[in-house]
């Protein structure tokens, strides 16, 4: 099942606090959150604990979610922050900020700043890859990389907000 399969009623009778519909409530969603987990951590121990924490997120605080069409991307919220987190704790993703990034790049030359880009996308992974090309070079709408890739609207998006954050790591190092 997934959290799509989730119906009002179960999430209603959830949200108002029924142990059953709770219990099923986090049943449903769990393959969907390990599968996020999975697609969003740095590593297969992060996305376990990124996991467990969402869902037990979701048991403490499935009342404060207000309906059914706000409830997913909420889950996926919890799930992504806390991966950031894991990563951020284990030292895989630095905590540098905005202004740190821009006085960092502003100080290379323009063939500095276009060999490290060409290095950055060498390194992506080919999902990531073709969808920063087909957005930020060939200048495609989301809609039209989609229908190119055969994806949803959705996995396209992902995939490209997933590919900057990679591009943007790189080049900060």
């Amino acid at each position: 099942m997934s959290v799509a399969a989730i119906t009002n009623e179960q999430f209603e009778a959830a949200r108002l606090g029924d142990q059953k519909a709770i219990a099923g409530l986090l049943e449903e969603a769990q393959p969907d959150i390990l599968r996020y987990a999975r697609a969003t951590c740095r590593t297969s121990a992060d996305a376990e604990d990124a996991a467990q924490k969402a869902l037990w997120l979701l048991f403490r605080h499935v009342g404060t979610v207000r309906t059914l069409a706000t409830f997913s991307g909420w889950l996926f919220t919890v799930v992504r922050r806390e991966c950031v987190r894991l990563a951020r704790r284990t030292g895989l993703i630095s905590t540098i900020d905005d202004d740190e990034i821009e006085t960092s790049l502003l100080g290379r030359s323009d063939a500095e700043l276009r060999l490290d880009l060409a290095a950055a996308f060498e390194v992506l992974p080919l999902q990531y890859r073709e969808v920063a090309l087909m957005r930020d070079l060939r200048e495609m709408t989301i809609e039209e990389i989609a229908t190119t890739l055969g994806i949803t609207r959705q996995a396209a998006k992902a995939r490209l907000h997933r590919a900057r954050l990679l591009l943007r790591e790189y080049l900060v190092r």
